[in-house]
């Protein structure tokens, strides 16, 4: 895990990201412990989260339809 104060944290939030992707990273105030900042995907995995069904049934690919016109009626009341 590794560490960064506060201070430098606010100094270089790009860097904090960049290694939070790989690993937890404890952020100290004053020498003492007071966040960790984890990537999204940790953060699901810690709290137990998967993907909801809607998630896991979409397609990858997006699917085109063409709409066969044919088949299309007048609308009556």
């Amino acid at each position: 895990m590794r560490t960064l104060s506060s201070r430098a944290f606010n100094q270089d939030v790009s860097l904090a990201k960049r290694l939070a992707a790989q690993e937890p990273v404890l952020i100290t105030d004053r020498g003492r412990p007071t966040h960790v900042l984890l990537s999204f995907e940790s953060f699901r995995q810690l709290a137990g989260q998967a993907d909801s069904l809607a998630d896991q049934l979409a397609p990858a690919e997006p699917i085109a339809v063409e709409p066969d016109w044919r088949a299309i009626t007048r609308w009556t009341r």
